[in-house]
């Protein structure tokens, strides 16, 4: 019986990730679609539908545009199954790895028609299906969160109505040194949208004022900026510093590669300071400093920000006005976009009169050491007292698990840490202080890109990542590669071939999930499921003996740990389930189930809440 009803779930989930696959293949325009082939994944943890890779290799050239997004729908239905089965940090863990290899594309130049009429179907579906169907998860917290926003935002207020005689509204503050604050029908649209539909969004984006304003405000003050435009950044990301837009627009400030590296943000396989707060800030500043300069109206200046300098000169042209109202030509999202900043600057005077609680939150400041060489992040939150979760919430910037190689990074750690970290870090052996992070592989005869990373047990867009590879790169005979591997395999890898990588056996205790598992050992949930032959949906069980990597990304093991633990936790402003179940590790369906919350229902401060935890 148990056998009947694992089969009914698991062809459940397979006809449900069929379904969301058929959205790709649907775009606006419906006519002439042929059906899309969802990819599985390979024993090796790449994805099996390598033709177009291997094609290219063999013509002597390398498109690594189909490579991305072969990766990224794989884990597309990793996290849509992860979802089905309310396995809250396996979707979020994908999410992220998705936005990543997305961000990757805009550093390949300009795509082939073919490639780009692709890649936008698969971003309308990620987004979709982000909006519609998963549930398990807090959407607000994932760095694609805006640009769902943004697109119920825009379907909310109605087209812009230009007046003859001029433009009706209402001044809310006209201080000198700051930015009008002005109020009209758009404005007062934006303003009820937060207060109905996007109440919930907007309450995440006033939690994050306390901990970053003070920060922002700071640099905008000593650039000479008026303080509003941190309102720009809240309705450009949420005050998000991983947030993710369409137009492969990153961080707080929402930065494009190209204006990025004009404005000194660096981007490559290591680090993207367009998630910096400071670094971003800064660059901000300069850059909106520039756009009132050339002309000398904010409006104008947050409109080319938002649509570029370009655009909005052959608006001013077109309709002979310098009055940002009247200029009808200007892409809706712009229009949309000053409006919205607008009510959310309006709002943030004083949340109280618009029906928001004032949020309190610990402010965004740390103390700073520099290094030299790369080092493993394990190795340094360990000697800064934290979890490696939060080291990367002190630096943003981080891709990989490892600070970069090549040039010194300074890092960010909790405030008043300094001296314990230098004291720590200077004790450890050199060999555990800067672990290699990566090896050089020489191209041999009959080698191609695909079989070098199953060599190595990587990602083959990594290694085309770390190696700065473009779409069309040949692969030569003799070329050295740089082969990405976190420092604590690499004596490993120098020894023995990627598949004998160290295990350990774990123990399944009540409450388990893969993504939990795989968190607390340094490794994924989807190569827990390789090394155990886990079909997509198989259900673990109390009891059950998996077969799970070693390495010192795991605490301690969870073979240690004790059944688990009741606690009372009491709901504070600002709390979401989502945020509740990733400082505790579990789901939000579990914590829904052990509350008897139904879907639907809201959580209130001072609310008590059932969690049951590991006791270490």
């Amino acid at each position: 019986m148990k056998l009947l009803q694992k089969e009914i779930i698991s062809l459940g989930t397979f006809i449900f990730v069929m379904s969301i696959a058929q959205i790709w293949a649907i775009p606006s325009d419906t006519t002439g679609i042929d059906s899309i082939e969802v990819e599985h994944a390979s024993s090796n943890g790449e994805v099996d539908n390598i033709h177009g890779e291997i094609n290219s290799i063999a013509n002597g050239q390398y498109n690594r545009i189909p490579l991305i997004l072969s990766e990224a729908k794989s884990y597309f239905v990793e996290a849509v199954i992860a979802d089905k089965y309310g396995d809250t940090l396996e979707v979020i863990y994908l999410i992220d790895k998705i936005v990543d290899l997305l961000e990757g594309a805009e550093q390949l130049g300009e795509l082939s028609a073919e490639d780009q009429e692709e890649f936008d179907r698969f971003e309308k579906t990620l987004l979709h299906v982000y909006e519609n169907h998963l549930e398990t998860m807090d959407q607000v917290e994932t760095p694609i969160a805006i640009a769902s926003l943004k697109d119920e935002l825009s379907a909310f207020l109605e087209p812009l109505e230009i007046e003859i005689n001029g433009s009706k509204f209402r001044v809310i503050d006209d201080r000198d040194g700051h930015i009008p604050l002005i109020a009209n029908k758009r404005v007062d649209q934006a303003i009820k949208f937060f207060q109905t539909k996007g109440r919930r969004n907007f309450e995440i984006w006033l939690s994050r004022y306390p901990v970053y304003g003070d920060l922002i405000i700071d640099i905008l003050k000593k650039n000479e900026l008026p303080e509003e435009l941190i309102f720009h950044a809240m309705v450009e990301s949420g005050l998000n510093p991983k947030a993710y837009s369409r137009a492969h627009a990153a961080g707080m400030w929402q930065f494009v590669s190209a204006t990025a590296k004009k404005y000194g943000l660096n981007r490559n396989w290591w680090v993207d300071e367009r998630r910096d707060p400071v670094k971003s800030t800064q660059a901000a500043a300069d850059y909106l400093k520039d756009l009132y300069l050339e002309f000398d109206d904010w409006y104008l200046a947050i409109a080319a920000y938002n649509a570029g300098s370009g655009r909005v000169n052959r608006a001013i042209q077109l309709h002979q006005t310098r009055d940002f109202w009247r200029l009808n030509s200007l892409p809706r999202e712009t229009k949309n976009h000053l409006s919205t900043f607008l009510a959310t600057a309006i709002i943030a005077r004083n949340p109280e009169e618009y029906g928001f609680d004032i949020t309190s939150g610990e402010p965004f400041i740390f103390d700073e050491v520099t290094l030299d060489r790369s080092a493993d992040l394990t190795v340094l939150a360990n000697c800064a007292g934290i979890s490696v979760k939060e080291l990367k919430i002190y630096n943003p910037d981080l891709r990989q698990f490892a600070t970069p190689p090549d040039e010194p990074y300074t890092l960010k750690i909790p405030p008043q840490t300094q001296d314990r970290f230098l004291e720590r870090f200077t004790a450890l052996p050199d060999e555990q202080r800067f672990a290699p992070q990566y090896i050089i592989h020489r191209v041999k005869k009959g080698e191609n890109l695909w079989l070098i990373a199953r060599k190595y047990n990587v990602s083959l867009h990594d290694i085309v990542s770390v190696n700065k590879i473009k779409i069309y790169t040949r692969l030569q005979i003799g070329h050295k590669l740089t082969i990405p591997v976190p420092g604590t395999q690499v004596s490993t890898l120098l020894t023995t071939t990627a598949g004998n990588e160290e295990k350990t056996i774990y123990k399944v205790k009540r409450g388990d999930t893969l993504s939990y598992i795989a968190l607390r050992f340094g490794t994924t949930a989807r190569r827990i499921r390789q090394l155990n032959g886990l079909r997509y949906g198989a259900i673990i069980y109390q009891g059950q003996k998996l077969t799970v990597p070693s390495t010192s990304r795991g605490s301690k093991s969870l073979t240690e740990k004790t059944n688990p633990i009741k606690e009372l936790y009491t709901v504070r402003k600002g709390d979401t389930l989502g945020r509740i179940a990733l400082r505790y590790g579990t789901s939000v369906s579990k914590i829904k189930r052990w509350n008897g919350i139904k879907r639907g229902d809201y959580i209130y401060p001072g609310q008590k809440l059932v969690i049951f935890i590991q006791e270490s």
